[in-house]
């Protein structure tokens, strides 16, 4: 059904062409195609402008809130390393400890690991796993104790909410039809060259390869924003490593 659509306007727009040449006044004809030309090739400039633009948009605003997503995870991170120093001596070292170590695998190894496999690692999962389980045991009749648990569980909470939301971001991908419409805005805007009539000489030559060139680049710029994990413009972990420099500090 998606390319009947196109074919089915193809053919309406042929059809009320040559319906409107055999209405149309004397006075409207022109001798050769060249407004056709321009008018077509505007369409078609507009068309790959729109897309282009369209595309960069969705993905831009994926990559930022994908690196929002480390920041909250990050902060919250930060928070429960933090609540753990009201804990009793042995519980607040194991609940710092898992923290800072969940937040180590997340910058050496699970960066990478979302690289390759554009999910999230089992690895880092447990690991996380084992903070939660390390604050839940926490048992004591002490106020304080009381509010730093319940604080770094609603801490815990946030980055496991933050987690999920990475997930989401390292497995994304720009919808295939956003493609689809960009490679055809492409194919059309390169055989644009050839409907506009221009002679091949060096110097035309020369401003089609550059022509190309732009083009060229305007699709690298898309393929390297899509993918905030796993595509030419990662997302930056400076987020863990700067929470990994608080805890170190904090020791």
């Amino acid at each position: 059904m998606p390319i009947v659509v196109p074919i089915l306007f193809a053919i309406i727009a042929v059809v009320v062409f040559l319906a409107g040449d055999r209405l149309r006044p004397d006075a409207w004809r022109q001798d050769d195609d060249e407004a056709a030309h321009g008018l077509v090739l505007d369409l078609v400039n507009m068309f790959f402008a729109a897309v282009v633009a369209f595309v960069v948009v969705i993905a831009w605003q994926q990559y930022d809130n994908a690196h929002a997503h480390t920041v909250d995870e990050s902060k919250a991170l930060i928070e429960v390393y933090s609540a753990a120093g009201d804990l009793s001596d042995a519980e607040r070292l194991t609940v710092q400890n898992l923290v800072r170590d969940y937040t180590d695998e997340v910058v050496s190894k699970e960066w990478s690991f979302m690289d390759d496999h554009e999910r999230l690692s089992e690895e880092a999962q447990e690991k996380l796993d084992d903070l939660g389980a390390a604050l839940v045991a926490v048992q004591s009749a002490d106020p304080k104790v009381i509010d730093a648990r319940a604080s770094a569980l609603t801490a815990l909470g946030t980055v496991e909410e933050a987690r999920f939301d990475r997930a989401l971001d390292a497995a994304y991908h720009l919808p295939p039809f956003l493609y689809i419409a960009l490679w055809l805005a492409t194919a059309m805007l390169m055989c644009g060259t050839v409907l506009s009539g221009v002679v091949v000489t060096r110097r035309s030559l020369i401003m089609t390869a550059l022509f190309g060139l732009v083009i060229g680049g305007v699709i690298i710029a898309v393929y390297q924003l899509d993918r905030p994990f796993s595509g030419g413009n990662v997302v930056s972990r400076d987020a863990f490593e700067l929470a990994l420099a608080r805890f170190e500090s904090n020791s």
